[in-house]
């Protein structure tokens, strides 16, 4: 056995085991707070991965079930509306029965009949034409109808949403743009300078940020300065030295975006108390899709001079490198398609739905000869009798679309439901195996090392007092 002075060897080992008794001590502490086994890749670099890829697929799985709720959304709208087609085209049918009982109506009580049969046509036509989702028709024909741009320098985008004027575009077809009117910016010119190439001191106001300037201030600087408030002021500015002149220019196109100059005391003007406020133009075109035209133009709503609008709210984004004056020419074509819906969480997982056009017009066909639902006539026994079945066929064809519904919505969208549902509860299971902290296993492993944290304390304070020996020996 040796004695030393200058190296405590047992206690630089105790300080060692409890330094590390210390870290493992931290670390179990950051795991009971916040309930994970890894909180960081340090604590398990494969089970970090593991659980990662879990999350992901947790979080896509949902976004895929909202879209199922979206979708069932969607159809059960669709199909709500489809019940009033039938329960009115069920009135209609009576009223048909009623109609062919000639022997005992007056006239008067049969063209009350037929008003009541108009009214049923009007509200079919008012419910095919008028029952949206999220903006998007749904028994027009247009539902599915999507958007493929050819020219992406004269038609940087176009949001569509199947109607066209008054007419629903239910077939695929070209869009054709005429470009009539270009977008221009706001531009104003400020008269010559009075101090050449130097401006005398005052306050020039633009878009309503007012600029001191000082004696002595260039017109180049001025530019620059006025180009640095742009963000504010939405205008840019240059400096024309051989014309001594301040060009003002908004940043954005359209009647929307002007230019409010004021010059009091003529800073930048040839004389005092200049004024102007000038607009931008709004561009305009006519977009022609199957034979179907309709006008559309800049500026709505506060939009800038490149963003077009048409009366049915479709809007299309004219490209900055292709505004100008132009004649008709293709930009892209619509795609009659079925609904697409996004219902897994894959890439290709989608379902669709094809819903027909379920105007007046389309109902009944091929039964009676220029006869539809559109034109029923129950003036007299024969016509009553036709018109019956006319509105059987129209019933049969309601009820198979309702039918056709029905089962996108149970056996597509609900049973894809609960699997996404089973899944992601397994999913979660699965990552919470690997992430999340068994408490009660980590509370006994912070016991122990509470504890061998304690001895090591103690052992350390011994081990320090080791060298005490040598005093004794040093006495004699």
């Amino acid at each position: 056995m040796s004695f030393r002075i200058n190296t405590n060897v047992g206690a630089l080992s105790a300080f060692n085991s409890v330094n590390q008794v210390s870290d493992q001590l931290s670390k179990s502490q950051g795991k009971l707070s916040s309930g994970l086994r890894i909180k960081d890749a340090s604590d398990d670099p494969a089970g970090l991965i593991s659980s990662e890829l879990f999350r992901s697929q947790i979080n896509s799985m949902d976004a895929a079930l909202r879209n199922n709720q979206e979708a069932l959304n969607y159809a059960k709208t669709a199909e709500n509306a489809l019940g009033e087609m039938s329960k009115l085209l069920s009135d209609a049918r009576g009223l048909t029965i009623a109609s062919g009982n000639s022997a005992t109506l007056t006239a008067a009580q049969v063209a009350a009949n037929q008003d009541q049969i108009n009214s049923i046509i009007s509200s079919i036509d008012r419910i095919s034409t008028t029952v949206t989702y999220s903006g998007r028709k749904l028994l027009d024909g247009s539902a599915g109808t999507t958007v493929q741009i050819s020219n992406q320098t004269k038609l940087s985008g176009f949001s569509f949403g199947g109607s066209l004027g008054t007419t629903s575009i239910t077939s695929n077809g070209l869009i054709t743009l005429q470009q009539t009117v270009a977008a221009t910016r706001a531009l104003y010119t400020a008269t010559s300078l009075l101090t050449a190439g130097a401006l005398q001191s005052g306050t020039v106001a633009l878009n309503g940020v007012n600029f001191n300037i000082s004696a002595g201030t260039t017109g180049a600087s001025l530019a620059n300065v006025f180009n640095a408030a742009s963000a504010q002021t939405g205008v840019t500015a240059s400096w024309n030295a051989a014309g001594n002149q301040l060009t003002f220019q908004s940043v954005q196109t359209g009647s929307n975006r002007q230019i409010t100059f004021t010059d009091t005391t003529g800073v930048v003007s040839s004389a005092a108390n200049t004024t102007a406020n000038v607009v931008g133009v709004d561009a305009a075109a006519t977009v022609t899709i199957g034979g179907v035209s309709a006008l559309f133009t800049g500026g709505r709503s506060g939009a800038d001079g490149l963003t077009l609008t048409d009366s049915n709210g479709n809007k299309m984004l004219v490209g900055e490198g292709g505004n100008g004056v132009s004649a008709a020419a293709a930009v892209g074509r619509v795609m009659a398609q079925d609904s697409n819906f996004q219902i897994g969480f894959l890439s290709g997982v989608t379902a669709n739905l094809a819903l027909r056009n379920m105007g007046s017009s389309q109902l009944g066909t091929g039964i009676v000869a220029g006869t539809t639902i559109n034109n029923l006539d129950v003036s007299t026994a024969q016509n009553a009798t036709n018109a019956l079945a006319v509105i059987d066929k129209a019933i049969e064809e309601v009820s198979s679309m309702r039918g056709k519904i029905g089962n996108f919505q149970r056996n597509v969208l609900e049973t894809n439901s609960r699997s996404l549902t089973s899944m992601r509860e397994n999913l979660s299971a699965s990552e919470s195996s690997i992430r999340d902290l068994d408490v009660a296993e980590e509370m006994t492993t912070y016991t122990k090392l509470q504890v061998m944290s304690q001895a090591g304390m103690s052992i350390l304070g011994q081990a320090n007092q080791s060298g005490q020996g040598v005093l004794s020996l040093l006495r004699g």
